[in-house]
């Protein structure tokens, strides 16, 4: 599947928000995929949840 019709902001956006609701691990991974192939930084969504857990 390609988000190729996504803006760039969109994904990242898309990414975040998906990490901070807890969606399906599949569709985040999707979204991870593509922003890597599109040569972007994820947001750093993942260190702030890993802060709330400790």
């Amino acid at each position: 599947m390609r988000f190729s019709k996504l803006s760039d902001k969109t994904l990242l956006n898309s990414f975040q928000e998906a990490s901070e609701l807890h969606l399906s691990p599949d569709f985040i991974k999707l979204l991870e995929k593509e922003i890597t192939e599109r040569g972007l930084n994820k947001p750093n969504i993942l260190k702030k949840q890993f802060k709330k857990i400790n």
